[in-house]
């Protein structure tokens, strides 16, 4: 048979090349760092660690151990959450918090025994790989970009909503800046890519973001579709900013059946119930006693979702292997899915279409428990239906002309602008951030008079940044845990401007407090108060 024949017959059609397909994750957390064991801040992030980030390692470390997968994944890891997994003394407390929960699932009721069997499974491996690396997360993540699995991209500094600190441009300056400085401390590699805050976006932030060294980022469908002029190839190929950043727009068609509780795979029957937990149903004394404030989610769920209307107290006991083969399942619609979309992409434009699909990370593992056996379906059988999985930076490597269009302003959060973060709710800190970045702004180029001063002033652009946090806008809006989003704006807000009076007034400040501040909000530990000085215009 002749070189030419064998290279036509076989190569089955599912094999060929249909398109690219860009998965970006954002895996982001409030500053929760908490010296309380036991705490609500301690289990948020806990748990994102038990449930979604150590199982999304794993997964991408198998797939990069087989050569029959070409996994590859654009990851954004916010400075927060850095700073949270690089924190000894938090992390120190992990495989005590494992032990609590396995030994609460020993009171999980007879009919709920193999569920409760197989989570307990789950958190031994859990505690066994965390001990394999000594709980340094740190190092696996460097060690995946350098093999090319990863693209690892930052965030805004504390996730500050940016188009709502634009009336003080130093104050998004200092979040940019001081967000890249802290991921190349912590990765070893400054970013090239960032995933902007609720993928907000207002006029010009493209040229701080290049000021920043900056090159490219995710914006909502509309944020292309709605750029002028209007991209020739819509959200399918990136565009390029008139300040040089490149932009990618998301793919609705390849987001929804992901994230969709109702109307996508994670509200299937046979899925983990996000809902139930064992913490609702132990008694509040017996919590009590293990140093559990109140009843309250505690990782612990036995139960899967049974139907899209049934009843909490009506759901059936969780059944794991059906769950897994169900993951296969879905993940092969998926991709059957993007390739039919590709195709009809292919026909109709000059250049081979992008599929971008982004995602909060937390949503594999934490919310959608099967997550992350989904991904590592989609990685195994990625190549078999033909869909190149790429990142964000492999994509524009490949050496194609981008259009220039200037995005429009957007966000992905709901109604596609702004209101989520300035309502009736929240707009009051708004002012707030003003007011203290204005001040910020003003000490800074006025200057300091001693080293002890600058450290005051460091201290508080720390207090700074973690009161413009977006997530605690978030909470109040969404009505949540609204007391602990209040109190924590509150908090940031106050000892920024203890500190700041003590350097107008030149007076002390009391050690014991000042000791406690800054062990408890000791993050970012490069930051440069010079971050906020105004530029010439």
């Amino acid at each position: 048979m002749a070189a030419g024949d064998l290279a036509t017959e076989t190569i089955p059609a599912s094999a060929q090349n249909a398109g690219q397909l860009a998965i970006v994750l954002h895996a982001h957390l409030p500053y929760v760092r908490s010296s309380e064991p036991g705490s609500l801040e301690e289990d948020w992030y806990f748990q994102a660690l038990q449930e979604c980030y150590l199982p999304l390692l794993a997964v991408l470390e198998a797939a990069a151990a087989d050569p029959n997968q070409r996994a590859r994944l654009t990851l954004g890891l916010s400075p927060t959450l850095l700073s949270l997994l690089s924190d000894g003394g938090l992390n120190g407390r992990f495989q005590d918090w494992l032990g609590l929960r396995l030994g609460l699932l020993e009171q999980a009721p007879a009919e709920l025994e193999a569920a409760a069997s197989h989570l307990a499974q789950q958190l031994g491996a859990t505690i066994e790989q965390w001990n394999s690396y000594q709980g340094r997360l740190l190092p696996r993540f460097r060690r995946l970009q350098q093999l090319g699995v990863l693209d690892l991209i930052t965030c805004a500094a504390t996730h500050g909503y940016l188009p709502l600190l634009r009336q003080v441009p130093e104050a998004v300056r200092a979040q940019l800046r001081t967000a890249t400085r802290e991921h190349e401390r912590l990765l070893g590699e400054r970013p090239l890519g960032i995933w902007l805050p609720e993928c907000a976006y207002f006029e010009g932030l493209d040229q701080e973001l290049l000021n920043c060294g900056l090159r490219y980022s995710i914006l909502d469908g509309h944020g292309l579709l709605h750029a002028l002029p209007r991209p020739r190839y819509g959200v399918y190929a990136p565009i390029c900013s008139p300040g040089g950043v490149a932009f990618f727009g998301r793919d609705s068609r390849s987001t929804l059946p992901v994230w969709s509780a109702r109307e996508g795979y994670p509200g299937d029957g046979v899925y983990r119930e996000f809902h139930r937990d064992l913490g609702w149903d132990l008694p509040e004394a017996e919590l009590e006693e293990l140093g559990i404030s109140c009843r309250r989610p505690l990782g612990l769920k036995l139960h899967r979702v049974s139907g899209q209307d049934c009843p909490l107290e009506h759901k059936q006991p969780y059944e794991p292997a059906a769950a897994a083969a169900k993951a296969e399942v879905h993940a092969a619609d998926y991709l059957a899915g993007r390739r039919r979309e590709l195709a009809e992409l292919g026909s109709s434009m000059e250049r081979s279409p992008l599929l971008v699909a982004p995602f909060d990370a937390e949503l594999f593992g934490h919310w959608w428990f099967e997550g992350p056996q989904f991904l590592a379906a989609l990685f195994r059988q990625g190549p078999g239906e033909g869909i190149e999985l790429v990142t964000l930076r492999e994509a524009l490597g490949s050496g194609g002309v981008l259009q220039v269009c200037r995005p429009s302003p957007s966000s992905w959060g709901q109604g596609g602008y702004h209101n989520y973060w300035l309502n009736e709710t929240n707009a009051w800190v708004v002012a707030e951030w003003q007011r203290a970045s204005t001040s910020m702004v003003r000490r800074v180029n006025t200057g300091v008079g001693s080293a002890q001063q600058l450290q005051l002033l460091n201290q508080a652009g720390r207090e700074l940044l973690l009161a413009q946090s977006s997530d605690w806008s978030f909470i109040l809006r969404a009505g949540t845990t609204t007391e602990l989003a209040r109190e924590r704006i509150n908090r940031h807000l106050d000892r920024f401007w203890r500190l700041l009076d003590a350097i107008e007034t030149d007076t002390e400040l009391g050690e014991e407090w000042l000791e406690a501040v800054c062990d408890e909000d000791g993050l970012f530990p490069t930051l440069n108060a010079a971050d906020w000085l105004s530029l010439p215009s």
